[in-house]
């Protein structure tokens, strides 16, 4: 059987202390995905190495993604002007001849 060395299982574990998570603070066994009530207030926990601990709180799920990913969460949209050109002009292959005008 091929085991891994248990100083690489430890460094793997190692790099994951410290993460964090939202999960939804909703009662009873109700559906727990992001997407599902993203009103709902998050409790935000942090992996300690064991376990999920209570770390803080956040009041929506917008809320959760700005603590959670801080780096994201400064522009969200582009300003105006310089939003990308989605469906831009062109004869592509799978794009539709233009009709004259």
């Amino acid at each position: 059987m091929d085991d891994e060395p248990l100083s690489d299982w430890v460094e793997r574990r190692d790099a994951k202390i410290g993460r964090l998570r939202a999960v939804p603070v909703v009662p009873g066994n109700a559906p727990r995905g992001a997407h599902v009530n993203p009103d709902a207030p998050r409790a935000i926990e942090r992996w300690n190495g064991h376990s999920w601990e209570p770390y803080g709180f956040a009041v929506s799920l917008d809320e959760a993604k700005r603590l959670l990913h801080p780096e994201a969460a400064g522009d969200l949209e582009p300003p105006m002007g310089l939003a990308p050109k989605l469906f831009g002009s062109g004869n592509g292959r799978h794009r539709k001849p233009q009709t004259p005008r």
